[in-house]
């Protein structure tokens, strides 16, 4: 009976690690999940249309118009000489630039065309208007 004690009592000369690294794979797992399924932009209500083809390209420059009047390019908010500055630089990086306007149904129609004014000025023809498809 003493021997039992004694054996129970012998410190171990290894440690069982597995238990530790499926909850760090778990973390990872849920991390990259996370991180990829975060998508930048800033939340509009957009109209409701029947067209189906406004698909952005790669290269394609966003433009938000919140309710408020705010403007935001690629979920940076700026100001309409800000915005011209920007478009200009990306202009001229990229001379068939594309361009999509998303602008909450209720936003005012004279923000919607200052920024088209902006893009007419510095020459921008690719210009996407982003709407719901209609159920």
């Amino acid at each position: 009976m003493a021997g039992d004690v004694k054996a129970d009592n012998q410190p171990y000369d290894d440690i069982n690690i597995t238990p530790m690294l499926d909850l760090a794979y778990v973390l990872l797992v849920t991390f990259i999940i996370m991180t990829t399924a975060s998508v930048q932009g800033v939340k509009v209500k957009s109209p409701v249309t029947q067209a189906a083809n406004n698909l952005a390209k790669p290269q394609t420059r966003g433009i938000t118009i919140t309710a408020d009047g705010s403007i935001y390019l690629d979920a940076y908010p700026v100001t309409i000489d800000q915005l011209k500055t920007n478009l200009a630089q990306y202009k001229a990086a990229n001379p068939n630039l594309p361009v999509v306007l998303k602008a909450d149904e209720v936003a005012q129609y004279d923000k919607v065309m200052e920024v088209l004014e902006v893009a007419k000025k510095l020459d921008i023809t690719e210009i996407g208007l982003v709407t719901k498809r209609a159920q």
